[in-house]
């Protein structure tokens, strides 16, 4: 083996060594109960890839061409579709997490220009209880509060809770904008339904709020995740400005920022933990956000819809009435619901 061969083996073997890419991380800073682990993200990266699924039957019967591997036995109480906005979530039960998994889809079409054009600081006050001064971006908020996501998702969460227990655990993802509204969902069901167990992480999500909400968001969700993928340009966006740090936007922590080292063949991927302030300069910040496949692909998942060319959906309405129900509202938004059977000791 040339010497070149033998530096690069050596120089891998050191970063295999000292890099934080094992399989689960737990901070170390006083004060934080988050846990970073490498086997959950791989099963939430697939959650989030699922729910660009168009095929609306194979993605409530859970037999979607994405829907197999580590998510595998899934069963989904609802399946939330916002026609008019594009928008689209699921809600439904993992027995092997022990937990309620909520996931939301992200940019559909080439509409990822579209709120690209839209982030810079168009931001409104967060109308929540004991905040001042926070501030979060009008387009992703509204997408959560103000669409027939949120209506669905809670009532998706309360059914499965009487079914499976109220101590079951919640666990929210989402990638890109559907990461943006899943931070939003697991803000919400922690202040405004009082849930105490709710895990978020997230993939490649854009910045969604001010210093001022940031303080606000990990207080109350501190067991948060967000993982860049190199130089995914998302996560750079809205810009970071520290010379305006009342209005500039701001990530919450932690992020968990994945990026290559090595040389030629010999690639490593590290999975570095970053510190507790949101914008740890060491981590994606350390480099320019410009590349697109590095936002489409998370730990070897494709993270996009199959098709980029139109919001449409399919269905078969024969199928759906043997796996649920089907409800449509008549501005044309439809919520597919699962009957779930009597919580046990409750049955008639």
């Amino acid at each position: 083996m040339d010497k070149s061969r033998w530096l690069a083996v050596v120089i891998l073997m050191c970063c295999c060594i000292v890099a934080p890419g094992m399989r689960e991380h737990r901070s170390k800073h006083r004060g934080h109960s988050d846990v970073y682990n490498h086997t959950l993200a791989t099963i939430l990266v697939e959650y989030a890839s699922a729910v660009y699924m168009s095929d609306l039957t194979e993605l409530f019967s859970w037999t979607c061409s994405r829907c197999k591997d580590k998510t595998e036995g899934f069963e989904v109480v609802e399946l939330i579709v916002d026609v008019q906005n594009c928008l689209q979530a699921f809600v439904g039960v993992a027995e092997n997490l022990n937990a309620i998994v909520i996931s939301f889809r992200g940019t559909q079409e080439h509409s990822i220009q579209n709120w690209i054009e839209d982030l810079f600081f168009k931001q409104l006050d967060l109308n929540y209880p004991d905040v001042t001064d926070a501030m979060v971006h009008h387009g992703f908020y509204s997408a959560y509060h103000n669409t027939t996501l949120r209506p669905g998702v809670l009532k998706a969460v309360r059914r499965a809770k009487k079914m499976y227990g109220k101590n079951i655990g919640i666990m929210v993802t989402g990638h890109s904008m559907g990461g943006a509204m899943a931070s939003f969902c697991a803000l919400d069901l922690t202040v405004n339904l009082g849930e105490v167990n709710v895990q978020l992480m997230t993939f490649g999500q854009p910045r969604i709020g001010n210093a001022a909400f940031v303080s606000y968001f990990k207080m109350h969700v501190p067991k948060s995740i967000r993982v860049v993928n190199d130089h995914d340009m998302v996560p750079h966006l809205p810009p970071y400005y520290g010379i305006f740090p009342q209005k500039t936007y701001h990530h919450f922590p932690r992020e968990v920022w994945l990026y290559k080292v090595g040389f030629g063949s010999l690639v490593y991927q590290v999975e570095k933990i970053c510190d507790g302030s949101g914008e740890d300069p060491s981590c994606s910040r350390s480099v320019a956000g410009t590349s697109i496949s590095d936002h489409l692909k998370y730990l070897g998942v494709e993270l996009a819809a199959s098709s980029w060319g139109s919001c449409g959906i399919v269905m078969n309405p024969q199928d759906m009435a043997m796996e649920g129900l089907l409800f449509s509202s008549d501005s044309g938004n439809l919520v597919l619901s699962r009957v779930l059977p009597m919580p046990k000791g409750r049955e008639i």
